[in-house]
């Protein structure tokens, strides 16, 4: 017997009890089916419910249990999908009401890959306008809230998919991430998250009427947001598999070899121009001295480069949707993200012409420079914002916002620009909020970086667990 509700559980024990036959699918996606009718109603983070299908697809995989055993790791788990990727049949709006009739005529390969894994998908989660937002609202859904308050962001781009899965609206959340997109909405809520490296996940919409740019391709990746670091393990190691549309990807297993030695940690503070908040210095000491006890070899340092990687790539990533999606935000967008835009051509001045293509051409200098010191140091803990979450509206609030929300993440957009992956994990509880903290690691060592969020979430706990007591 389970000795909590189903919709607690988390992807690990679910699928476990599934394949044990302690519970059925149909339990599984049912108990998940009736959290999303009890929280959603104010939480806004699942916009296209999908349960009376979730509930039939469970239905048949009980059948094919009762024949031949499980189909995947993630039999029976029931899972949320972003609403910026294709499902077939689905609308794939990416936050814009102009584009809610795109109807997906297949599915993304993320999807594929967990559905054949076993996975249910009961609901798509609410991203903000052209998911270009570290909060998560639109004109045509509405905002998705925070778990903890309706003070606090949900996070952005995939604010719907940390609220919900934070929440018990599934077990694992499927998320992107092209300069936060993960890491936000998991800091913000207390979830984990890895944003993997480029090459690790397949990216194809086959909605898509055109190819993105090329910095795009290059920074922007699929994950998974769940309410425990093993669970993205799990999510991860089916996302991964290998799928031919995407000339980026690289075939290769999940967990790499192991290293000798006590593993060095490169370990900073330093926020820059931004001021550090003691929540998160807090935060960043106590995930610190775990890997310590753990066993890692925590060194303070400074990474090269940090800052210079940040803007320079901002600067890029801006011109280029700046040249190739800029009138389309104008036109289609609403006058809040239009403005919103104003601040951040006002902050990150785009880079145009000559100055984009040397741009683009600087990254290589960057990842050189942080691969050559991931030799020394095959894991960084660094902030990944200087302050606790902010309101959910402050991007809104003029350059002051735009600067406190998106300019102070340095250490999240530096890491898409050069294609490095990344995790967040929560490592402290302030004022009833969590407060996150990042571990970069080598490319392909997501296995790596999991292992030591992991240490971290054995210190401080399980955030979700604190809300599921609020209640």
């Amino acid at each position: 017997m389970v000795d909590r509700p189903l919709w607690q559980l988390g992807a690990c024990d679910l699928a476990a009890a599934v394949a044990g036959k302690k519970i059925s699918s149909v339990e599984a996606v049912g108990a998940a089916v009736e959290r999303l009718q009890a929280r959603n109603p104010h939480l806004n983070a699942v916009v296209d419910d999908l349960s009376d299908q979730a509930m039939a697809e469970a239905k048949a995989l009980d059948e094919t249990m009762a024949c031949s055993g499980p189909i995947g790791p993630l039999h029976g788990v029931p899972v949320t999908i972003k609403e910026n990727i294709d499902q077939e049949g689905r609308a794939t709006p990416n936050g814009v009401t102009a584009y809610k009739d795109i109807i997906a005529p297949a599915d993304a390969p993320v999807v594929r890959n967990l559905k054949r894994a076993g996975a249910i998908v009961i609901g798509r989660t609410n991203t903000p306008e052209f998911s270009f937002r570290a909060t998560t609202d639109n004109e045509l859904h509405g905002r998705t809230f925070s778990p903890w308050n309706d003070w606090a962001s949900s996070g952005g781009s995939s604010g719907g998919a940390s609220s919900a899965v934070m929440s018990g609206i599934g077990a694992i959340a499927h998320g992107n991430d092209i300069g936060g997109s993960l890491r936000f909405p998991a800091a913000a809520t207390g979830a984990a998250t890895v944003k993997p490296g480029l090459g690790r996940t397949p990216a194809y919409n086959p909605s898509a009427t055109a190819e993105r740019g090329l910095l795009a391709q290059l920074m922007s990746v699929q994950g998974v947001i769940a309410r425990e670091v093993r669970d993205v393990r799990l999510g991860m190691e089916v996302l991964i598999q290998y799928d031919a549309h995407d000339p980026w990807m690289v075939p290769m297993p999940f967990a790499g070899p192991q290293l000798s030695g006590p593993i060095k940690i490169a370990f900073t503070r330093n926020t820059f121009e931004f001021d550090l908040h003691p929540a998160v210095e807090t935060a960043l000491e106590t995930a610190r001295d775990a890997l310590s006890e753990a066993g890692y070899d925590v060194v303070e340092t400074e990474p090269p480069l940090l800052r210079e990687a940040a803007v320079e790539g901002a600067r890029c990533l801006f011109g280029e949707v700046k040249a190739l999606m800029g009138d389309d935000i104008r036109r289609l967008g609403s006058t809040t993200l239009s403005s919103i835009f104003d601040d951040y051509y006002a902050y990150f001045e785009p880079y145009e012409g000559l100055d984009l293509l040397k741009g683009f051409a600087k990254r290589s200098h960057y990842l050189r420079q942080w691969t050559l010191f991931l030799e020394d140091y095959p894991l960084v803990l660094t902030p990944f914002l200087p302050a606790p979450t902010y309101s959910w509206d402050r991007d809104t609030e003029g350059p002051e916002g735009v600067k406190e929300v998106l300019g102070a993440a340095l250490y999240s957009y530096a890491m898409n620009y050069m294609g490095l992956p990344a995790g967040n994990v929560a490592a402290n509880y302030n004022d009833g909020l969590p407060v996150g903290v990042q571990i970069v690691g080598r490319r392909f060592r997501e296995d790596m970086i999991l292992e030591a969020c992991g240490v971290v979430e054995q210190r401080v706990g399980i955030m979700a667990e604190k809300l599921f007591e609020q209640e």
